[in-house]
């Protein structure tokens, strides 16, 4: 079985470096060499028909691989020209003896002039910043990374883009917009969440020799899950099963008006194989989720007798698709909250949630960052500064697991290592998308899957069936309903 991959934290790395250094004899410019021979590797495959690159480095470690990787491509053959940010020495050693020996074979260095424009090159390599940035890059170098931007050309960055936060995954100020990534020695998890899914474009590992044990000495503080990982918890079934083996989830939701987000929640809990689906909605919406989907149970609730009936069959609950802030869904919310049955909670719910905050550990909380702002008292640009932290602060102030949603969705718990999910697409954002989650979610719940795993596979298979869908149809335009087929066959192995 394929294991999650692991994520660090820059600390981490810096120890495992460190480690490599001092107790496995590697000294630090021979790991400067073999990242810059790694990065020049990918450069050659990536863009095979590139003659001219221009190395933009800076004062650090990340600029001394730049003027390695500038001297090995010009030995190569390629017409390399290396730009600075300013004319500051840089300071570790190993970085001064690497611009050092690209100058004694005539490499030449320019200093950025932003009057003076970029030079012309096929591709840029970024190894301006490294993993150690955690603040808005200054001038001259906001200038340099907005050059960088605006050039044509296809961008490789080093380890991690300019001015991404390798931690949070967040950009606070300019940062390099990078077509591919060669991350070195282990993976940082800031590359996988927020804007860092965005500026690293493909990411690729480059360990640099670094030996594993070295490596796996340092504990992970997140993991990735891709596709590959779905079948950590699907499984194929018995021949003897029957639909009682697979649970009952009762899905709440569709006040007046909002009939179609409870569907799209109930059926995907069916396409995830739930034995038994029902809906607890109002009465308008009764004829046409039959008429839609026969093989949901919808009922009419207008009232708590009503609801409790239901309640007393389902073995889980999804709450919130369509489920309003009104009377209705206020009476509907205290009391499902109320059986502490295990519950899916998002959409309206969490809103409801936001408004009388409590301690939900039955509850598995997906939130996108506007609720999740609501649900902590913060903006949405603070969630966004830090993902990671801010999901945390979700599990701990409402002792459930939660999913946090957006571009590498982060799935925390009490006492468990992060998931981070490496897969999904732009298409995923356009409306109900979150009412299929909700549905996959409880329905992997109802199939014994504890909470943790339940959310973890749920926003797995949620967002490798966009993928899937997407390659399929394309990203614009994908709908809630088009994860149907692709999330059914991608739960069976």
């Amino acid at each position: 079985m394929q294991p999650p991959v692991p994520l660090h934290c820059s600390d981490a790395v810096r120890a495992i470096d460190r480690c490599a250094i001092e107790r496995d004899g590697i000294d630090a410019y021979t790991l400067m060499t073999r990242a810059a021979a790694a990065a020049l590797a990918l450069l050659r495959r990536a863009w095979p028909d590139a003659r001219r690159i221009c190395v933009v480095c800076g004062h650090g470690n990340n600029g001394g691989d730049g003027f390695v990787l500038a001297r090995l491509a010009r030995m190569t053959g390629l017409e390399v020209a290396v730009v600075i940010v300013d004319a500051r020495t840089a300071s570790p050693d190993s970085a001064r003896r690497a611009r050092a020996q690209w100058e004694a074979c005539d490499g030449t260095t320019t200093v950025f002039d932003p009057a003076g424009g970029f030079p012309g090159a096929d591709v840029i390599v970024d190894a301006l910043f490294g993993i150690g940035l955690r603040r808005a890059p200054k001038q001259p170098a906001h200038a340099l990374i907005e050059a960088i931007n605006a050039s044509l050309a296809p961008v490789l960055a080093l380890d991690v883009p300019s001015g991404l936060d390798a931690d949070r995954g967040s950009a606070p100020g300019a940062a390099v917009q990078a077509d591919r990534t060669v991350t070195f020695i282990a993976h940082k998890r800031g590359l996988f969440t927020g804007r860092g899914r965005a500026l690293a474009g493909s990411v690729e590992l480059a360990v640099l020799g670094v030996a594993a044990a070295t490596r796996e000495a340092q504990t992970a503080s997140a993991h990735a899950l891709d596709a590959r990982h779905l079948a950590r918890w699907l499984h194929p079934r018995r021949r003897d099963a029957h639909k009682g083996d697979f649970g009952h989830v009762l899905a709440i939701g569709g006040d007046e008006g909002y009939g179609g987000a409870i569907r799209l929640c109930g059926e995907a809990a069916l396409r995830c194989g739930a034995g038994r689906v029902s809906v607890a909605t109002r009465l308008g919406n009764v004829a046409s989720l039959l008429a839609a989907r026969p093989e949901l149970m919808p009922r009419a609730v207008e009232d708590i007798a009503a609801l409790r009936e239901l309640l007393a069959r389902a073995d889980v609950l999804a709450l919130g698709p369509g489920l309003g802030q009104g009377e209705w869904g206020r009476l509907l919310f205290d009391a499902i909250i109320a059986s502490e049955k295990p519950v899916v909670v998002d959409a309206d719910a969490l809103n409801l949630l936001a408004r009388a905050p409590r301690p939900l550990p039955h509850a598995i909380l997906t939130p996108h960052p506007g609720e999740a702002s609501r649900l902590l008292g913060c903006s949405v640009a603070e969630i966004e500064s830090d993902r990671f932290g801010a999901a945390q602060a979700l599990v701990e102030r409402y002792r459930a697991v939660v999913v946090l949603k957006g571009a590498g969705s982060i799935v925390a718990a009490l006492d468990r290592t992060p998931f981070v999910i490496a897969a999904g697409n732009p298409g995923m954002a356009s409306g109900g998308m979150g009412d299929v989650l909700t549905g996959c979610i409880a329905a992997l719940m109802a199939q014994q899957l504890a909470p943790f795993d339940a959310a973890s596979a749920g926003a797995l298979l949620h967002a490798a069936a966009a993928d899937a869908a997407a390659q399929q149809r394309g990203e614009r335009g994908l709908l809630a309903s088009d994860l149907f087929v692709p999330m059914q066959r991608l739960a069976n192995p």
